[in-house]
């Protein structure tokens, strides 16, 4: 049976749910092979660098999407954040993990693939009392893009 074309299958929230589910398995896995919350930071915000690389490598190549106009723009497609969804607080014992690290290095490994160097750090976070999730990205630089003349 087709789907109407403005209704997404059910498997697409099944999905995410198995992603949510698994990343919370590897952030406990993580604290169990790390003592310092610190090297569990480390360690996501590296995976997330990696996921980001590749997430605008395959995004480009599979798009005929136009850049972002702004950076507000921008802020609001990377605004949502489904890391969270089955998990009500942090343990106290683990008071300096920043649960959702993936995030910032797969933002800042995306935006280098678009020429944009750039430190992301996390500012409040709802998992530590706080009343939103702030993360600020502070752009570092822009790439020079090399042209290359061609020998005639």
């Amino acid at each position: 049976m087709a789907h109407p074309a403005n209704r997404r299958p059910e498997n697409a929230k099944i999905s995410r749910e198995l992603f949510v589910l698994t990343y919370g398995a590897l952030v406990a896995q993580l604290c169990k092979d790390y003592e310092k919350d610190e090297d569990v930071n480390k360690y996501l915000d590296s995976m997330g660098y990696n996921i980001g690389i590749r997430l605008v490598e395959d995004f480009l190549a599979r798009s005929a999407v136009k850049k972002c106009r702004s950076y507000s723009e921008t802020t609001d497609i990377i605004a949502q954040n489904p890391l969270v969804d089955f998990v009500e607080e942090l343990p106290a014992s683990r008071s300096s993990l920043c649960y959702c690290s993936l995030l910032s290095g797969t933002i800042r490994g995306a935006l280098e693939m678009i020429h944009l160097a750039a430190e992301v750090i996390f500012l409040q976070d709802t998992l530590k009392g706080d009343d939103v999730t702030e993360i600020r990205i502070t752009f570092l630089k822009k790439a020079e893009i090399k042209k290359y003349k061609r020998n005639k």
